[in-house]
């Protein structure tokens, strides 16, 4: 199939004319340049999402934090809560 030349077009757009009259030619046109900006802009917006949810493989990861040290464990040299700065022993 090859594409539509010279005389094709001017044929299309007096078949329209006939099909839909002249006034209607305009608003039809127009409904259809404003659905088409819809649809660009939408195409944008699930672009930059796609873009913004892939990481981009350049930037190092994030670093991991170190595991949580272990609580101390009881008979140690650490006093035990509440006990801080008591001297006698008998509690």
């Amino acid at each position: 199939m090859g594409s539509l030349g010279g005389w094709e077009i001017v044929i299309i757009i007096g078949v329209l004319v006939l099909l839909f009259g002249a006034k209607k030619l305009p608003d039809m046109a127009r409904s259809v340049g404003q659905s088409a900006r819809v649809f660009k802009g939408e195409m944008k917006g699930m672009k930059k999402d796609d873009e913004a949810a892939t990481p981009d493989p350049a930037t190092p990861p994030p670093a991991q934090l170190p595991p949580p040290s272990a609580p101390p464990q009881a008979g140690g040299s650490t006093p035990a809560p509440g006990t801080q700065g008591r001297t006698d022993t008998t509690a």
